[in-house]
């Protein structure tokens, strides 16, 4: 990893976990993820806590990425294949455009690991509102790999050749081109 020679720029950063058994007391995930975004000098704005529904999970994520004080959401839980693995499947239809990338390296990544188990993992990313929303499995050992091994770069505006922080100011050209912003 190269660092440029210029200032951190914190963002504000969601977590939500997805399940049907875990709370704030029991949920390791969260916690872990919430531990490394303070760490990391980040914005913790909110984090919460709800069950394996389409309709709830893509609700949370839309508000979120309204936010203006939220530029990034990472989810974790719900992207395996059993019936109540819905994370995915609620997110992927409302992103604005997808991160193909971060699924292929978190499961090189993943791969180093946990060798071929890495496939029953549907973990994806995209933009959402100019949001970059990040949708992790709910293993602890997966959430370590996507922020240790991608997002901590990526969310640090020192890190080079390029990283989001950088390109957030630019995320809603399209808007400001044909009007739309406001």
């Amino acid at each position: 990893m190269t660092v440029k020679q210029r200032s951190f720029i914190p963002v504000g950063i969601a977590v939500l976990t997805v399940s049907d058994s875990r709370t704030l007391e029991t949920d390791t995930s969260g916690a872990f993820l919430s531990a490394r975004i303070e760490a990391a000098g980040h914005h913790l704005r909110d984090r919460k806590i709800i069950t394996d529904d389409m309709l709830l999970i893509r609700q949370q994520v839309t508000d979120w990425s309204k936010d203006p004080a939220i530029d990034v959401v990472i989810t974790t839980g719900g992207t395996g294949f059993t019936g109540r693995d819905v994370t995915p499947d609620a997110l992927e239809p409302v992103f604005d455009k997808r991160m193909d990338g971060f699924s292929v390296l978190f499961h090189q990544l993943s791969f180093s690991k946990i060798g071929t188990s890495t496939i029953q993992s549907r973990a994806t990313a995209g933009l959402l509102n100019q949001t970059f929303v990040f949708v992790l499995p709910g293993s602890g050992g997966a959430c370590r790999d996507a922020w240790d091994g991608i997002l901590a770069q990526q969310l640090d505006y020192r890190h080079s050749p390029c990283n989001f922080v950088e390109i957030m100011p630019r995320l809603d050209e399209h808007l400001k081109r044909s009007g739309k912003a406001g």
